[in-house]
């Protein structure tokens, strides 16, 4: 029986060890958070808002510019890039982004995948972790890996600027990017975004037909597009980055709170137990007293 206590010591030992690391985590990604949450929250407005008019503009061209950002051809070759965390214990939040590009490519770009036309790549490690050991008919680049832990805008502005320059020379036909969705502390949810070419916008439903707008350029209309285009495609493709991190942060945050609960619901099942082992020792104690005694006496 001594034993047995002392086994379920060392374990409630064990178990309060662990809460107090998970509570420290927790405070750390609360902490990142509220940063990584400020950021997003006040650039989401501003991109999206250019984002659309970027759509409208491209849209409402016909064909009538140089640009080739908002062209769509033929797919033959594509490129997936996957946003993940560099880290883990964050639930299930690297695992959804990493389905989410698989069922992208294997849905959307199966043909382009079986010719061996679909390149992957990966800013953060977790999803090159996940896709290396699973994968081997898929071309990978992982020249952005570091990305993830250096996101300022110049560092995201030149991948993002590197991948239009590969657009415009036709290595690519396509450009998606898979990343998470920041709700807020407990909803994060993986999104396909497609980033070139620029989708243009639909017609709402219910509407017959969507009126075209009349935009007065100026300077010329080459001279702005050549301009705007880069800086709205570059703002975009940081608010993806922005985004997975503060849902990384805030995943990581609920997870570590759940996982603190859970251990005090375990402490205070192996303090039970422990006491009930305890009583128990006890009450066989008293009971070899009482039998010696008895013994002697008769």
């Amino acid at each position: 029986m001594a034993g047995g206590l002392k086994e379920v010591r060392e374990r409630i030992k064990s178990v309060m060890g662990t809460q107090q690391i998970t509570k420290a985590m927790k405070m750390v990604s609360a902490a990142k958070l509220r940063k990584a949450q400020n950021a997003i929250v006040q650039m989401r407005p501003y991109a999206e808002r250019l984002n659309r008019m970027l759509s409208n503009i491209l849209s409402n061209l016909d064909g009538d510019s140089n640009t080739s950002f908002g062209k769509a051809r033929v797919v033959k070759k594509v490129l997936v890039v996957v946003i993940t965390s560099n880290r883990g214990l964050a639930g299930a939040f690297n695992t959804n982004i990493n389905k989410e590009a698989v069922m992208l490519i294997n849905t959307k770009y199966g043909e382009q995948r079986r010719n061996g036309n679909v390149t992957v790549l990966f800013i953060g490690k977790k999803g090159y972790d996940f896709f290396r050991r699973r994968f081997t008919d898929l071309k990978f680049n992982t020249d952005y890996l570091d990305i993830y832990d250096r996101p300022a805008y110049e560092n995201v502005s030149a991948v993002a600027r590197e991948l239009m320059d590969e657009f415009s020379k036709g290595h690519y036909d396509a450009i998606e990017v898979v990343y998470s969705h920041f709700r807020n502390a407990a909803t994060q949810y993986p999104t396909v975004e497609q980033w070139l070419p620029v989708p243009k916008l639909e017609a709402q439903p219910g509407k017959v037909s969507r009126k075209k707008a009349d935009y007065i350029f100026e300077p010329d209309k080459e001279q702005l597009l050549e301009s705007l285009v880069p800086s709205i495609l570059q703002l975009s493709f940081h608010k993806t980055v922005l985004d997975t991190q503060a849902g990384e942060h805030g995943a990581r945050m609920t997870a570590m709170d759940k996982a603190t609960d859970n251990a005090e619901e375990l402490l205070k099942a192996l303090r039970i137990n422990y006491n009930k082992a305890r009583q128990e020792a006890i009450t066989t104690e008293l009971g070899e007293i009482v039998s010696g005694a008895a013994a002697l006496e008769s």
